[in-house]
């Protein structure tokens, strides 16, 4: 039998991290972050925690990695309150290229529907 335990944590993960963001956390760097997803490891040690920015300035990028490694401890701290389990995984970040190649993708869509006309 499939265990989903590893999902459902990712799933609350996901939604304590997002509120954490918008309530808790005051860095202007991280303002714009959007948590898209979370993958947590089977034993659940480990958090990848994905993001993006509504930005595509790469500055703006490394602003929002060194302000998310900077509360990274805020952020496991609450999430191991929030959660009740034995130990708090532990969090790290990466930003979520999907967005980006998404918008890619939609671009190439419109420039070969653009040049049928």
């Amino acid at each position: 039998m499939a265990n989903y335990r590893d999902r459902r944590v990712a799933q609350e993960i996901l939604k304590e991290v997002n509120r954490l963001l918008q309530k808790k956390i005051r860095d202007p760097r991280v303002q714009d972050v959007t948590i898209t997803d979370v993958h947590v490891t089977g034993d659940l040690q480990q958090a990848t925690i994905y993001y993006s920015i509504l930005s595509d300035d790469a500055a703006a990028k490394k602003e929002a990695q060194t302000g998310l490694e900077k509360a990274r401890g805020l952020i496991r701290r609450e999430v191991g309150h929030a959660l009740s389990i034995y130990k708090t995984p532990e969090i790290f970040f990466e930003i979520d290229e999907s967005v980006e190649y998404g918008e890619k993708i939609d671009e190439m869509i419109r420039e070969l529907h653009d040049n049928e006309d």
